[in-house]
């Protein structure tokens, strides 16, 4: 298992681009691409506030806060580095997400079908239909990763940082990490499940409440994702990363190049220097 960082370290986590590295500081972010003639181009600035430093001590929100401060980053990185391209800035992955909401619609839809037939549930019931639906929403980010050089920009984000945290080489650094989002992958399809099945049974539809079982879900997994932190050696901790590693492994991370990894050194270094500035 990934040892604590030490802690003479910053806390870094990043996002792979299909063509570089976002990385993100306690304070600000960095990141750097490679543009289509061959040139690393490099930009930063300050990290958004919304509350997630004031609510550290409130389960559930601070989760939400801290991811909702890191997807008010992006629109800044495109703004200030127009080359940077996004995981989802592809018409099949946008094709993909389109086609997995149909097909979550078109499975609930079946089984209101069934429940206005008065026909018993069945041997999929509520809860494996919507678990089916969550695996479905999950489609387009495998897509999005196995195609062009987004792996190997996942990897290059998990070695970068495992090689800052170690004093290691990036070339040398494993291409998992134990702070991979994909470890909110389980808790977070598992409590998206519960959750979708208890607001049907009580009658609730709509965006709002699919919008709350979402921000809800996030809550979970962030916490569940938090505790294996400070569990590192939990038996528990080890099964619930399992899925994350296998899909790392299997399909989220790829080998990168010498010139992907300059790219990561790249985004590393600029981090620290405004991180340390300020």
């Amino acid at each position: 298992m990934t040892a604590p960082i030490p802690e003479e370290k910053l806390r870094l986590g990043g996002m792979a681009l299909r063509n570089g590295l976002l990385v993100h500081g306690p304070t600000h972010w960095a990141a750097a691409v490679r543009t289509d003639s061959g040139e690393i181009k490099v930009a930063s600035g300050p990290k958004p506030d919304l509350g997630g430093k004031r609510a550290e001590a409130v389960p559930g929100v601070r989760g939400v806060l801290k991811l909702a401060e890191a997807m008010a980053v992006i629109p800044l990185v495109k703004r200030a580095l127009p080359e940077a391209r996004l995981p989802m800035q592809d018409a099949r992955t946008i094709g993909a997400m389109g086609a997995a909401a149909l097909g979550g619609q078109a499975i609930r839809s079946a089984g209101a079908r069934r429940r206005a037939a008065g026909d018993p549930p069945g041997r999929v019931g509520n809860v494996g239909r919507e678990t089916a639906v969550a695996l479905i929403s999950l489609a387009p980010a495998l897509l999005a990763l196995r195609s062009g050089e987004l792996a190997a920009y996942h990897g290059v984000e998990h070695k970068s940082i495992a090689a800052y945290e170690d004093d290691a080489t990036a070339a040398d650094a494993r291409k998992e990490h134990d702070r991979c989002g994909s470890h909110l992958v389980t808790p977070m399809l598992a409590a998206a499940a519960l959750g979708n099945v208890a607001i049907r049974r009580a009658g609730l539809r709509g965006p709002a409440a699919e919008a709350a079982v979402g921000l809800g879900s996030a809550a979970v997994a962030v916490e569940v994702f938090a505790w294996g932190e400070r569990n590192p050696d939990s038996r528990l901790t080890r099964l619930l990363r399992r899925p994350g590693h296998e899909i790392q492994r299997a399909v989220g991370t790829r080998e990168p190049t010498p010139e992907q990894l300059e790219v990561g050194a790249a985004a590393l270094a600029e981090i620290l220097r405004v991180e340390q500035a300020a």
